[in-house]
Parts: C-alpha cells; structure tokens; sequence
C-alpha cells in the first residue's frame, strides 16, 4: 500500500474526512492492503448535501439546458470507456472479481450515462383538456438531492445505475458507497468532474453505517436510494420516511431458476452457471435457487460437474470464480455451509475451501452445489450471497410455481423450457420484478426496469421507469378568456 489517502469527494474538491478518520481497504484475493481512504462521517454528510443543495439551483446546473445536459452525460460516458481498463483492474483489485467480469461492469457503467444523456430532452409533460377558457398541462421537475447507499458487490455498475438517472433529471447527488468497496465510485466522480459537472452535482462520502444512517434521515435530502439487506434497508426507509421523503429500496432475492424436463440442457447450464456463480455468487439477483424437475437428473449432474470445474483465483488472473468481498462475507457464507449440512444437505460439488496453497489467505469458497433439501430449509430460502446454488425438485407446472413463490423474496427469476406455454404459464404465475425465459440477464439490462416484490423492495431501476423516482409532477392550471 503506498501513497497518500484517497479523500472525499465533495463540492467539486477532494477533501479529507471532517474528523480525519481513515480506513483500510483489503485486497481479497490476498488479505493484503491496498489502500488508505477517508472515512466520511456525519459532519461530512452535512458538508456533501449542503454542496448538493447549493448545486441544485446554480446557474452551471439549475439553468443548464436539457440537451447540454444530455451531451455532458455522454461525454462521462466515453471518458469511462476511455478508461475501462484502468477502471476495470482497479474494480478487480479492489473487490476481487475476475477480470472480465470488472471490464464488462465498466461498459455497463458507461452505458446507464449514454442510456441516460438521450433522455435529458425527452422528459416531457402532458396537456388536459379541460374545455374552453382552459389551459391545463403538466412538467416534470428534478425531485431534488437524492441519497444514494450503495453496496459492495458492483460498485462501478450500482454507482452509475443510481446517478446517471438522477442527473438526467436535473438532480444531484450524494453517494455513499461500501467501505469495502469505495475506489471505484470515487474515480467516476472524479470523471464526471473532469468532463465537465459542476462542483456539488456529484458528491461521494465512502463510510460505513453511521455515515449510511446520517445520510438516509438528513433533512436535506430530498429522495433516498438504497440497495442492500432487507434489515438496513428497512431502517433505510424508516429514516428517510421520517422526513417525508420518498424512498427506492432493493434488497435482494433468492431467485428461482425453472428448469423443465424438455429444456436446452447446455444452454441453461451456461447460463445456470453464470447466474449463481458469477462475482462469487455476490449477485442479488442470482439463480441460486434451482428448481428441476423430476426426470431431468442429467441437468443436475451437468451442473454438478461444471461447478466442480470452475477455476478459482484472483481477479486479476481472470478466472472463472474470484474470492468473496472480506472475510466478514465468506464466514457469513462458511455459516451457510455448516447449516446445510445440519438440514442434511448433500454436497454435489465444492463445499470447502480451494486446495491451491496459493489461495489460503484469500476469502474463497468453492463453488457449491447442494441437494436433498426441502423448500422449508433455511439454506434454501435465506439469501447466502456466496457461491451456492440449492437444487430442489418439482413435479409439474403448477408445483414448480408454488414452490418459486414460496419464498419471502421476488426480485428475479428464471424459465428454461422449449414449451411456449408452459414458459408463458410460469412468468404469469411468478411473483417477481424481472422473469427471464431461456436468458439470463440480456447483458447489463440497462434498459430493463429492475426492482422486486415482497421483501425484495419497492420502486424500479434502470430503464426508464428510474426516471419516477428523480421526478415530480406539477400540474399548472390556467382560466383565460370568457369562460361563462
């Protein structure tokens, strides 16, 4: 670890934490430091809104045209192109993801901003008509400083999903990303702020919980997005609706994947694979929970048999399967594992720690497939956020979707049939916010209205539904004439 601590990012300057407090930041492939970085605290928070408030009704912002907007957004774009790899070995290093997998988290970065600048201008109102002798008609408003938590699983992606948006609508911006993963949403301000955005638009406060809960109930904050644990997120919630403040809260899933007896085995086991075990299976949306049907045994042996082939390592050596985040999160995971076994889990594949001696003081797991269990099991029902799939079987249609639904959560989910109807059936009967049909993901799915039912939260992300929560409507009512 060398060099000065990386700082705060607040009203255009970087700046050191109000009370100096720092933190270390971990490689996870090796438990070694990377970095010193600023601890924001709530005095910073203060700082960092005040920023943004004075910032929402400046002239550089306030008073920027909508398609000057759109054209800086798109010049942030190209610049986190123009930097992917810097930006992707520095995401691998920092949270330890493979290679590819950090390279593909930066394009996606970059195309919420390009997504995002070609709606600047389009973001219109509506008329009424409300008879002679009246003009009725509608605008839409930036809502104001929006608060942004975010987690440690794709810092890069999560921090352009929630700002780009927002700053489409003529918004600003404070982000207060995980301390076990700050260094890359720290380098996207400090882009925006070298392509042009104005001092305070985008303001970035690294911290930890006292950071999150001074920002989630600051009554300077006009709108609060969280994504993270459903217990955080509750309180989250709770905070900000104390100030009346709106709230966009995603948190998490454990994500049903139907496959059927007369699915594309090879296509779904792909895709399977990738879901569940990608990012160390630190994914909210991930397919952990599979669903086969009875009879389809080949496709459980295929995916036992991949996941046993799945080659560990450090990010930067871009393998199949990088570690966990910290060791916080793989004894969280080690826990999982030691429960399955208790409900009387049979491990199928992985299950322990990588015999590779050069992976010992790294925070991995195997990849882990685990059978015999029932949908009463806490291990099949409790969101683990490691690299473990749960195989359950189902007997038909109607048994695969109760047992899908049987679930606290409803973010994603996942069909793999050649059956049309049977396909249709599922995605109507599923109670989640995204059903894919023999697809995972659709890449980024920038375009893709992204949120959950049930206790996987409330509101949407990406695509253009993001906009509602960064907007408000004014209606504006006008009598002129004789109206007798």
């Amino acid at each position: 670890m060398t060099g000065e601590p990386r700082l705060l990012v607040i009203d255009g300057k970087q700046v050191p934490a109000a009370d100096g407090r720092t933190f270390i930041v971990v490689d996870p492939a090796h438990a070694t430091p990377i970095a010193e970085v600023a601890l924001a605290g709530p005095a910073d928070v203060d700082h960092a809104v005040a920023a943004a408030r004075a910032a929402l009704t400046a002239p550089e912002w306030g008073r920027m045209r909508t398609a000057d907007r759109g054209r800086l957004l798109y010049r942030i774009a190209m610049a986190i192109r123009e930097q992917s790899d810097r930006l992707a070995r520095l995401e691998s290093l920092d949270v330890g993801k493979p290679l590819q997998q950090a390279k593909a988290d930066v394009e996606a970065a970059a195309r919420y901003f390009e997504f995002y600048a070609g709606i600047t201008d389009k973001l219109g109102g509506t008329t009424i008509p409300l008879g002679p002798g009246l003009l009725d008609y509608t605008v839409r408003e930036p809502i104001g400083v929006s608060g942004q938590i975010i987690p440690f699983n794709y810092p890069l992606q999560n921090t352009a999903r929630g700002s780009a948006p927002a700053l489409a609508a003529g918004c600003t911006v404070v982000l207060k990303p995980s301390p076990e993963a700050p260094m890359t949403p720290l380098e996207i301000a400090a882009i925006a702020l070298d392509c042009g955005l104005p001092p305070g638009v985008l303001n970035v406060v690294p911290g930890d919980g006292e950071t999150g809960a001074a920002l989630a109930g600051h009554p300077g904050i006009d709108q609060v997005t969280f994504t993270g644990s459903v217990a955080t997120g509750i309180k989250v919630a709770q905070a900000a609706a104390a100030n009346v403040v709106p709230s966009v809260v995603e948190l998490g899933g454990k994500s049903p994947v139907v496959v059927f007896a007369d699915a594309d085995f090879d296509l779904a086991l792909a895709a399977v694979a990738g879901s569940a075990f990608g990012n160390a299976g630190q994914t909210c949306s991930a397919g952990t929970r599979v669903l086969v049907q009875r009879g389809a045994e080949e496709f459980l042996d295929k995916l036992a048999a991949h996941a046993a082939s799945l080659r560990l390592g450090p990010g930067s050596s871009d393998p199949d399967v990088g570690p966990l985040v910290s060791a916080r999160q793989r004894d969280r995971v080690w826990g999982y594992l030691e429960l399955a076994r208790e409900e009387g889990a049979v491990v199928r594949a992985g299950g322990g720690a990588p015999a590779d001696p050069e992976l010992a003081d790294g925070y991995f797991i195997q990849p882990t497939v685990l059978t015999g269990l029932t949908n009463e099991a806490r291990t099949a029902r409790e969101e683990i956020f490691g690299p473990v799939v749960t195989v359950l079987e189902f007997d038909d249609l109607e048994d695969a979707v109760a047992i899908a639904n049987d679930s606290p959560y409803g973010l994603s989910s996942y069909v793999w049939t050649r059956d049309i109807d049977k396909a249709l059936s599922v995605a109507e009967g599923i109670k989640a916010g995204q059903v894919y049909i023999n697809a995972t993901g659709v890449g980024t799915g920038v375009e893709l209205p992204f949120g959950g039912y049930k206790h996987s939260g409330w509101g949407r992300e990406k695509g253009l539904d993001a906009l509602a929560s960064y907007t408000q409507t004014k209606n504006v009512c006008i009598g002129f004439g004789n109206r007798s």
